[in-house]
């Protein structure tokens, strides 16, 4: 395990975060959720029939007696739930959509991190990321003054971390987003002890080139510069100007940034999902995430390819968030 998990263990020593799992009968899931509960680092919440649960946990050798399971068609609140639901949206569904919908394990599990029955949520190992998502934006909404959720990966290599984003949730987002993921980049860098210097990615450097991308970029840094005049951010930048001082001394040496930006934030979820892999697969770097941010409670996406680690890892992930 990297120091960075390492790093989050002891932060999260002797404290009681409980994390839902919608996906109770996953075995990855099963496995996570049985180390982290034995360790006694975070509860885990499984979601589900709980005879179904404990069934598939005994054929696959695996104890899940430090788990807590809750099923939400016996759940003894539920009504309460429902309840709140409706009031949540605000109109926006009738007290029979709400039940409908509070029985979908993701609906459920968000309403339980909205009601602080939990600290967070981990989903995806089944589903897909718009099943995660869509609750935790209609229920936990984003935080106030930010428009959208971003995703980004911590990117771990011995003692080296570097925050890219966005790479999972907005396709092109405009100079105003790009601006809101700089500053929640920020933010998340922080709170994996990383002092963010942050790099505004382009294709070109100081107007080297000038086009509508490029220009999109240069005024998502006066954003990000005027709503948090206190980050070090600087761009834009091809991404040797950001990274390699002797590169950054020609390309920009006027710059703050000199070679040495560790939150990177490319202009596109092409140009993110691209840059993620491509250091993960070459650069034989961990990708921790994606991890969501910008929303008022932690919510985190699992890919479907997931292994039982990368549960694991996650789940220590949302509850250092919470």
């Amino acid at each position: 395990m990297s120091n960075l998990f390492e790093q989050i263990k002891v932060r999260l020593k002797n404290t009681t975060k409980k994390i839902v799992f919608p996906e109770g009968r996953d075995e990855r899931i099963l496995t996570a959720a049985s180390q982290l509960g034995a360790a006694g680092i975070v509860t885990p919440i499984l979601l589900g029939d709980e005879h179904e649960i404990r069934q598939k946990a005994e054929s696959a050798e695996i104890d899940v007696s430090a788990c807590e399971l809750l099923d939400p068609h016996n759940f003894p609140e539920f009504d309460a739930m429902v309840d709140a639901f409706v009031e949540r949206r605000k109109g926006k569904v009738t007290t029979d959509q709400a039940r409908q919908a509070l029985l979908d394990k993701n609906y459920f599990g968000t309403m339980l991190v909205y009601l602080d029955k939990a600290d967070g949520l981990v989903s995806g190992a089944t589903h897909s990321t718009a099943d995660t998502v869509r609750p935790a934006l209609q229920i936990i909404k984003t935080k106030d003054g930010i428009q959208k959720t971003s995703g980004v990966f911590i990117m771990v290599r011995n003692d080296e971390k570097y925050v890219f984003a966005d790479c999972a949730i907005n396709m092109n987002p405009d100079s105003q987003d790009l601006a809101e993921i700089a500053a929640e980049s920020a933010n998340t860098a922080e709170l994996f002890d990383v002092d963010p210097r942050i790099a505004m990615l382009s294709f070109s450097t100081k107007g080297s080139a000038q086009s509508e991308e490029t220009e999109k970029v240069v005024n998502a840094l006066e954003l990000a510069k005027e709503k948090n005049p206190s980050l070090i951010i600087d761009g834009e930048f091809q991404f040797d100007a950001a990274f390699v001082p002797s590169v950054a001394k020609k390309k920009a040496p006027d710059s703050e940034i000199r070679g040495d930006a560790n939150v990177f934030i490319f202009p596109s979820l092409e140009a993110g999902n691209i840059g993620y892999k491509i250091a993960q697969r070459l650069g034989e770097f961990e990708a921790v995430g994606p991890i969501l941010q910008g929303l008022n409670k932690p919510v985190n996406d699992l890919s479907r390819g997931c292994s039982a680690e990368d549960v694991y890892n996650l789940a220590l992930i949302t509850a250092a968030q919470a």
